[in-house]
């Protein structure tokens, strides 16, 4: 799925019933014998069973799931994650809006606890929220090195969806290094999220900041969106996102140190945009309507009026394309911008800032 099929998104997170009997461990080899010099021999690992990987299922849940919880919203529900023992919880920024109280169900009792927003980062789709009380039995979840991640693991998404807590379900890492654009109309923040880690493991509403698990029983991500198909509009099976655990521990680590994000790592160009067509409705360029004084735009001599078209080696058509451009970029890295002014094209160097 590349880029330009993943703006038609919506909100979601990882679904429910455990179904795996008869799932058999992928990549294991037979059971071998080879002579040795004393004519003894030795037995290569006979291959998991579906009975084995069942049991490692049912353990890394056993581990797992008193570490994801349930949250209320006045009018949304959702998923978190427990980051450490004072409390703090990650979840999705689409989840808790614009509330600052939650009501919290963990998956050892019914009885909802009080939480309150520590600090909503929308442009990663990532918020932190803290309990008033730590109950017993809730346990910081595990975060996984996401880079160390790779397609084919098998993954158990675990969360609430559709209000069904305590769910779980599984499938595989699909692919990695996943550029998405959330759409903002049905609940989402319109941010555009680099890196992301796809997965066949469903994705429904409710289960949005939830936990994408390895059989390690480490989170290795925060499932964040269901795909939909731009031509039905519907939910397109099998492919949901999860925002990377690395990322994941980044912008939690910073905001319960410092209350929010001081260092995002995302690149900007100081500009607002918006998309601009052509005589057929085309899209053809992200024109800038306000430039940042003193930002890397205005450095560059951009200035309100141009079109945008093309950033390093990639072609702007939309405001979208410009994000995803930018999610792939590091603030500081210097690169080549072209824009159209009086309809004359013109190129520029620029020194990319922070978002």
């Amino acid at each position: 799925m590349d880029a330009s099929r993943t703006r038609a998104l919506r909100r979601g997170a990882p679904v429910a019933v455990l179904a795996c009997a008869a799932f058999l461990a992928s990549g294991c080899t037979g059971s071998m014998s080879s002579a040795l010099g004393d004519g003894s021999t030795t037995q290569a690992a006979a291959p998991m069973s579906a009975e084995d990987l069942q049991t490692r299922y049912q353990k890394v849940i056993k581990e797992v799931l008193p570490s994801v919880v349930q949250i209320q919203a006045s009018a949304d529900l959702g998923s978190g994650v427990v980051y450490d023992d004072q409390g703090h919880i990650i979840t999705n920024a689409h989840v808790v809006g614009s509330e600052k109280t939650f009501q919290v169900t963990t998956a050892n009792s019914e009885e909802p606890l009080r939480a309150s927003l520590v600090y909503s980062y929308p442009d990663q789709d990532l918020a932190v929220i803290k309990l008033d009380r730590m109950p017993a039995g809730l346990k910081p979840a595990v975060f996984a090195d996401s880079e160390k991640v790779e397609v084919g693991q098998i993954v158990l998404a675990m969360g609430s969806p559709l209000g069904l807590s305590s769910s779980v379900t599984q499938g595989i890492v699909s692919a990695t290094g996943r550029t998405v654009s959330e759409g903002g109309s049905d609940g989402g923040t319109g941010a555009t999220i680099a890196n992301m880690v796809q997965t066949s493991a469903a994705i429904n509403p409710g289960n949005s900041g939830g936990a994408l698990v390895n059989l390690d029983g480490q989170v290795i991500g925060i499932p964040t969106l269901a795909a939909a198909d731009p031509g039905l509009g519907n939910a397109a099976p099998g492919i949901g996102f999860a925002i990377p655990s690395s990322m994941v521990k980044t912008v939690a680590g910073q905001i319960v140190r410092s209350g929010k994000v001081v260092d995002s790592g995302r690149a900007a160009l100081g500009i607002t945009a918006r998309t601009v067509v052509d005589e057929r409705y085309q899209p053809t360029g992200a024109a800038v309507v306000n430039v940042l004084s003193g930002g890397p735009a205005d450095r560059a001599g951009l200035r309100p009026g141009d079109v945008i078209t093309r950033l390093g080696n990639s072609t702007i058509t939309t405001t979208t394309a410009l994000s995803e451009a930018l999610a792939g970029d590091k603030p500081g890295q210097r690169t080549t911008l072209t824009y159209q002014r009086d309809g004359r094209e013109q190129s520029v160097e620029v020194t990319l800032g922070e978002q």
